[in-house]
């Protein structure tokens, strides 16, 4: 492993001029297919174990919404044409002369999540479900196997994994607010606020500006007026919740695009645009950070629907993101810390081929510092195994 290790004045994103998060909810077209691939992958992972005592090869991180038709309408409304999810990728179907039901289980897993997570959204009359799972090359199949053989598995591919630490007081704000809307009790106590939440944030200096797009459920609002009251009210929540995080002022817009004069307001039946407006797409959406951050180190690398055995893209920005936050916590005086994970395909995946990290105000000394991080990388490096369980659990935020 090459350990490259830069200290940097400053105090990274945070104290820059200008800065920009972004952040698309539980119910974004984007978001779901995330969720369903991740959804999937954990559902095979567990079957492949039960039937075999180990998870054979698998990447199921190529999954497509293609938005529907919906007609609301104050107090109620309809979808006319439903949305379409196409599950795609690869996984092995037989395997010692058994043959695995991929399709079956792939669109179970797919259709108990909508059905768990967008309760607004009928899963069964509203959604179509469609498997393009096909089997994988026989040349990553066999490194797989390789890998399941070894006492540390193979890289499933050349890739990158990014992750910082700790999160500025933008990305934390733009974070929680997205939870805040769709947390059960706003739901309880908000019925008619939608999945489909997108926040993007904005500072410039100290001024912290929130846009904020919901989608209102059409059944719980009786006209036009009391849509202009329900957006209030989430505008409150939001503005609450950020000033109470920023300890100042913050400028909340929700639904920037409502023309009320002329009736054109965020109306949907199901809580999310993928039923008439939009549609999604995994890798899209948030990074393994949780959040679209345009200020920091990015990956384009999908982490949902990757097997968590053997590819890197899953498991390396899922560890940066760990390693970050040690060392931002544990090297005295760091302000900031990132790290780049660069995988080789083939190889240990406990060896990475680089690991390049950046430390904003660490205040030791240099051969101190390197000590102490070259510890952190390797300790994270060598809990592997531990983190592969955390993933087929759900434990782990991917999106």
């Amino acid at each position: 492993m090459d350990l490259t290790i830069e200290t940097l004045g400053g105090s990274g994103p945070g104290g820059a001029p200008l800065e920009i998060v972004e952040r698309k909810g539980l119910g974004h077209p984007d978001t779901i297919c995330d969720a369903i691939a991740e959804e999937v992958c954990r559902a095979l992972c567990r079957e492949y174990e039960r039937r075999f005592g180990g998870i054979l090869h698998h990447n199921v991180d190529k999954v497509l919404l293609c938005g529907g038709a919906a007609r609301p309408v104050f107090g109620g409304g309809e979808v006319t044409s439903p949305i379409e999810i196409i599950l795609g990728g690869r996984a092995t179907r037989e395997h010692q002369g058994e043959v695995v039901p991929i399709d079956e289980i792939a669109i179970e897993a797919a259709r108990a999540w909508v059905r768990r997570s967008l309760p607004n959204l009928d899963a069964d009359r509203q959604v179509t479900f469609a498997s393009r799972i096909h089997p994988g090359s026989s040349e990553l199949g066999a490194l797989f196997k390789r890998s399941r053989g070894a006492e540390v598995p193979r890289a499933n591919d050349t890739s990158i994994g990014v992750g910082f630490a700790p999160r500025t007081l933008l990305e934390r704000v733009v974070m929680e607010v997205e939870q805040l809307l769709n947390a059960p009790e706003t739901k309880r106590t908000h019925p008619h606020v939608g999945e489909d939440v997108k926040v993007m944030g904005l500072r410039s200096g100290g001024d912290i500006d929130l846009t904020v797009a919901c989608a209102i459920v059409s059944r719980h609002v009786r006209d036009l007026d009391a849509y202009a009251m329900k957006v209030e009210v989430v505008r409150e929540l939001v503005e609450a919740r950020a000033e109470a995080l920023a300890g100042r002022p913050v400028k909340v817009t929700v639904n920037a695009a409502d023309d009320l004069d002329g009736g054109d307001v965020y109306l949907t039946v199901t809580g999310t645009s993928a039923e008439a407006g939009d549609d999604g797409e995994v890798g899209r959406g948030n990074r393994a950070s949780g959040l679209i951050t345009p200020y920091r180190s990015m990956t384009m690398e999908a982490a949902a629907g990757k097997n968590p055995v053997s590819h890197v893209g899953k498991l390396y920005n899922v560890l940066a993101g760990r390693t970050a936050d040690r060392l931002a916590a544990e090297i005295e005086g760091a302000k900031d810390a990132s790290i780049v994970i660069v995988s080789r395909i083939g190889h240990p995946i406990d060896d990475p081929r680089a690991v390049d990290v950046h430390l904003a105000g660490a205040a030791q000394g240099a051969d101190e510092v390197g000590r102490a991080v070259r510890a952190i990388v390797c300790e994270e490096l060598q809990g592997l195994d531990a983190l592969r369980a955390s993933l087929i659990a759900g434990r782990e935020r991917l999106f």
